[in-house]
């Protein structure tokens, strides 16, 4: 992905002018920008140099993808820094630097008065989202961080533009590490109700659910990116190693690993990536490992649904979201010498499996047989990307009846799978 673009540099620059993909100055950055290749934990490193490479060299296809990525980019570039300070009031134990975030799905019973302002007692509502939750905690601007790290930090790799990595240096910088707006590395207040817990363990699922994103993003960054320094990178990896300790043992962190759905699975993969990120490779592979007879066993049934996932009002929603877990999970088992693909459980379970029974709803073949509020087919996009590049041929044939998700099919560039229909925000 990162070769110097000789001749290649000629056609970067006639695809950006004849296609409008890339600015001429990104086109002259990526000139200049040779990159090495990442030590990420969920995208493959050596695939993005090699995505890199055909880039420079003028590849019309990825030209194409460059400019869908780089418009995400774009929008990022007047936004932020995020900040959990930034919260009109403090988490439960007071101190402003604690992350917050409140339970999704409750819902007060009551009319607010003077004595019950917040209209107590709160009662579950599966599957339908409290709009209050997304005003007075930290909850929507921890994703804006996540996904503006992410995007800016791959649009500077492939383009070069100094500007998308001096960004994402800043939204990490101010959430992560600046002492005076700095997170906590705990999640002891996620997902709070009311009048009733000040946090709960399942709240772990707002970081796991995509926090490997920012893993990837700094392996981006610390292949030479400007603005991310010496001491951003020592002190970001103390900030992963006090998180990945609480994760694996607070006592939330081993309810959440005790679960049996798609929470359990997305803990895995997150302690693995923070494992392999901060240089402990044991501990990756053995979550890994793990996962086959603590996840994939009793979580897969021998027909490939996920029993869990399917009792659930947003049942396609969650089946995608659980397989999103699993298939990072794989490409993290990739680095550290396991084939999560490969398995088979004792009835037959396996991650092809679990693919292949959405395809016939994710192709627009047949219709989603289950409970599904608001159904959205291009949820399945990438899972079923991953398992065709991991050899299953009913979903390699699959692929060209995708439904393109919002903002374009960005696999090409970022191979590993998002939750694309997010109900978080």
């Amino acid at each position: 992905m990162r070769a110097q673009p000789r001749p290649g540099v000629l056609l970067v620059a006639l695809a950006a002018f004849t296609a409008g993909a890339v600015p001429a100055a990104t086109a002259d950055a990526a000139s200049r920008h040779t990159p090495r290749v990442p030590h990420t934990a969920v995208l493959d490193g050596a695939r993005l140099q090699q995505t890199k490479i055909r880039l420079d060299r003028g590849d019309p296809q990825l030209q194409r993808v460059v400019g869908a990525l780089t418009a995400r980019a774009d929008k990022w570039l007047n936004q932020g820094p995020w900040t959990v300070v930034d919260k009109p009031r403090p988490a439960p134990g007071g101190d402003v630097h604690d992350y917050l975030s409140q339970a999704p799905y409750w819902w007060p019973s009551k009319a607010p008065t003077q004595d019950n302002p917040w209209g107590c007692p709160y009662v579950q509502r599966d599957g339908e989202r409290n709009p209050e939750v997304d005003s007075g905690t930290d909850r929507q601007d921890v994703e804006k961080t996540f996904d503006s790290a992410y995007d800016l930090s791959l649009a500077w790799y492939y383009t070069g533009d100094e500007r998308y990595a001096e960004k994402a240096g800043q939204v990490l910088r101010t959430w992560f590490l600046d002492p005076a707006t700095r997170m906590n590395p705990h999640l002891n207040h996620a997902q709070f109700i009311p009048c009733k817990y000040d946090g709960r363990a399942i709240g772990i699922i707002d970081f796991s659910q995509s926090y490997t994103s920012v893993s990837d993003a700094i392996a981006l960054l610390e292949t030479g990116a400007p603005g991310w320094s010496a001491r951003d990178r020592t002190a970001m990896a103390k900030w992963n190693t006090d998180f990945r300790d609480w994760l694996k043992n607070s006592d939330f962190g081993k309810q959440e690993a005790a679960a049996t759905n798609n929470h359990g699975t997305f803990y895995d993969m997150q302690l693995a990536t923070l494992a392999y990120a901060t240089g402990d490779k044991d501990l990756a592979r053995r979550t890994v490992l793990d996962s086959r007879t603590r996840r994939i066993a009793p979580q897969i049934a021998a027909d490939g649904s996920q029993p869990q996932e399917l009792t659930r009002t947003r049942s396609w929603h969650y089946s995608t979201f659980d397989l999103v877990a699993y298939t990072r999970l794989a490409a993290i088992g990739r680095h550290v010498g396991v084939n999560l693909w490969a398995y088979r459980g004792p009835e037959g379970q396996s991650l092809f499996k679990a693919v292949d029974y959405l395809l016939p709803a994710a192709t627009g073949a047949a219709a989603w047989p289950h409970p599904e509020l608001e159904f959205h087919r291009f949820a399945a996009t990438d899972v079923v990307h991953a398992a065709a590049d991991a050899g299953d041929r009913q979903a390699q044939r699959a692929v060209p009846l995708l439904q393109e998700p919002p903002g374009g099919d960005l696999w090409a560039l970022r191979p590993a799978a998002e939750q694309l229909d997010s109900i978080a925000g």
